[in-house]
């Protein structure tokens, strides 16, 4: 389990001129809760969300690291549940913090990891990766960060399904059991018949000496005519 620390502060004050005038300090207002958590109002850096949303660890775990004017600083291990951005200008307007409790089941989207060479490929088929994620049910610090699919075995017509997975004891896939997440499809077929498409267009176009021949006796009829 990835765990990113991320610096905070609480704010005593929610009201819309207050949040703007943190926003124009480079902060965002966010607000931190959970279950048996009561809601705190806090401050992040803006920049510190952007690089998250960057490395795509907006949906990792993050470990809030909050300062509350103590001596001693508060630690809150959280998920983001919701991030806003103004629509008009993009910039990133408030963030909400939800508690995890690694003693409590969480369901989350994982990776699914693509691994091997199909056999079917290598005979003309061609992979092709239906789910990129797996709906998981486990507790927190069982979390994975991808789930592997090794395709090498899969000849051209076979699928893998959600029940074909492995995942580590504890971790329940969500998804449906007949769901595919890869497969190899012929390909060869389409381009055959593309093949006799192009051919048969072919046969039937004149060749040039016949084009030329074709051209010539059109244009006999009007020679006479003129000669008259």
């Amino acid at each position: 389990m990835e765990v990113t620390d991320l610096a905070a502060q609480v704010r005593k004050e929610q009201k819309k001129g207050p949040s703007r005038r943190l926003r124009e300090k480079g902060f965002v207002p966010a607000v931190f809760y959970g279950r048996s958590a009561e809601n705190i109002l806090l401050a992040v850096k803006n920049d510190a969300l952007i690089n998250l949303h960057k490395d795509k660890k907006d949906h990792a775990f993050i470990k809030l690291i909050i300062d509350d004017g103590s001596a001693q600083k508060i630690e809150k291990l959280s998920l983001i549940k919701e991030l806003q951005v103004q629509p008009l200008t993009g910039k990133l307007y408030h963030a909400d913090f939800y508690e995890v409790d690694v003693k409590r089941k969480i369901t989350m989207d994982v990776a699914l990891r693509f691994v091997g060479k199909a056999i079917g490929v290598e005979n003309g088929g061609e992979l092709q990766h239906i789910k990129r994620e797996v709906k998981v049910s486990c507790l927190p610090l069982d979390l994975p960060d991808h789930v592997d699919v090794d395709v090498t075995n899969l000849e051209i017509g076979d699928s893998i399904k959600i029940r074909d997975l492995k995942v580590a004891e504890g971790i329940t896939l969500l998804d449906r059991p007949d769901t595919s997440v890869a497969a190899v499809a012929m390909v060869k077929v389409a381009k055959v018949e593309e093949a006799a498409k192009e051919e048969g267009a072919a046969e039937g176009a004149p060749a040039e000496g016949e084009a030329a021949a074709t051209a010539g006796a059109a244009a006999a009829p009007a020679e006479k005519e003129k000669g008259k």
